[in-house]
């Protein structure tokens, strides 16, 4: 009892306990004693985060006194002098770091210009600089050969050229988020990574820019959100592996291509309004299995006309309203929903599932729409209608659904 048998532990041990505690609390058990006094030195993983400056100026004597040969990762959170950036980012660098987040605040500069010379790590895997307000210039083309992962959120960029130089040093870049905001300077946003897997865009400059050039012929997950400008545009010119895209709140993007280069899909998730989205002639998604969609959007069902005369092996149907509260309806006299002239393919050989979130039994439209796909859905397996529970609702639409004469003998009404 009373025996210190940790410190009889291993050095490589004790650094493996260590790295899955705060750093803060790590750097405090040098005063453990002579044996602890320089052991968190050699913790490969550093993480900070303050929300004083002052405690800015610790975290570069920290690591500065830090020795492990190489920094697996380092986390910075906090509010800064801009001069600390480059300080923190050369020590991680020159220690080999492979992981390297900055979430950042810069109470006196709108933004501080992230070192250009600091973008040639070879050992470097990971890049996160998160509401950073930092500056992207990047004059000539950089080597970060290692490098899988890059997130850009909140920063800005000096020019095209740059992010042309950045991502065309990065030949193995798997994950790329990118989220823009004021202010940017770039018009055209060129985005070729042939290794490219996963690709997220947000856009908060309301078309301000031009907009996205995408050329990644071996990407499989793509999310856009919130691409409203009247100029912006996204092009797709290669993307034939893509498995699962979400396309939501890109209402004034007025070409076909955003539809039509997600032909390979197997999964969709979209918020579109087919009023300013061109359905392009002839597509055919062969590959759609699971489809989702959002109903706020105006004469959302054209849309769904749309995409069910084009998937043929449609398996899975979601539609989803948004929240209570979360924003109202974006159309009260909208037109009135065409019954198609012809059965979906997918209705009689592959639908199964048919679910709707947060469904309106009192909209005509929306009724219409859900008898029509329960009397049409041969193979339907069960169809799940959920809404905000009152039991006098439950009771109408209970009434209402089983007097439905459904195409499927075997399907399954679910009523949450």
């Amino acid at each position: 009892m009373g025996k210190d048998r940790i410190s009889e532990l291993h050095d490589a041990l004790l650094l493996e306990i260590l790295s899955l505690l705060p750093t803060k609390t790590v750097i405090a058990t040098s005063v453990l004693s002579k044996r602890w006094r320089s052991l968190w030195k050699m913790v490969p993983k550093l993480e900070f985060e303050f929300d004083n400056q002052r405690f800015a100026h610790n975290v570069g004597r920290s690591l500065l006194l830090h020795k492990a040969p190489v920094l697996e990762s380092l986390h910075v959170t906090g509010v800064c002098d801009g001069v600390d950036v480059g300080l923190w980012a050369g020590i991680a660098f020159a220690r080999n770091v492979r992981e390297f987040v900055l979430q950042l605040w810069f109470p006196f500069t709108n933004s501080v210009r992230f070192p250009s010379s600091l973008f040639c790590c070879d050992t470097l895997e990971t890049l996160k600089l998160k509401n950073a307000y930092i500056q992207i210039y990047v004059p000539c083309r950089v080597s970060m050969k290692s490098l899988r992962t890059l997130h850009l959120e909140s920063v800005t960029y000096k020019d095209d050229e740059s992010i042309c130089n950045l991502l065309s040093g990065c030949p193995n870049l798997e994950d790329l988020v990118v989220h823009r905001g004021y202010p940017n300077k770039v018009v055209n946003f060129v985005i070729v990574v042939p290794s490219l897997k996963r690709l997220l865009i947000k856009d908060c400059t309301n078309g301000r820019n031009g907009g996205y050039v995408i050329n990644a012929p071996c990407l499989k997950y793509l999310q856009i959100e919130s691409l409203k400008g009247y100029d912006e545009f996204c092009l797709i010119e290669n993307a034939p592996e893509l498995v699962e895209a979400n396309i939501r709140n890109v209402s004034k993007i007025v070409n076909e291509n955003i539809l039509g280069s997600l032909k390979s899909a197997k999964r969709l998730s979209l918020a579109l309004s087919p009023l300013e989205i061109k359905c392009p002639s002839g597509a055919i998604f062969y590959q759609l299995v699971c489809l989702e969609m959002y109903t706020h959007k105006a004469e959302w069902w054209n849309l769904l006309t749309f995409m069910l005369d084009s998937s043929p092996k449609l398996q899975v149907l979601k539609l989803i309203d948004q929240q209570k509260g979360e924003f109202d309806k974006e159309f009260k006299d909208a037109g009135k929903w065409n019954q198609p002239k012809y059965v979906p393919e997918c209705f009689l050989s592959h639908l199964e599932i048919f679910a709707w979130t947060r469904y309106d039994w009192r909209r005509e439209e929306e009724n219409e729409v859900a008898t029509y796909i329960l009397r049409n859905a041969r193979l339907l397996k069960k169809a799940t209608f959920s809404t905000i529970p009152t039991e006098s609702k439950e009771k109408h639409m209970l009434k209402e659904m089983n007097g439905v004469v459904k195409a499927s003998n075997s399907c399954h009404l679910v009523f949450e």
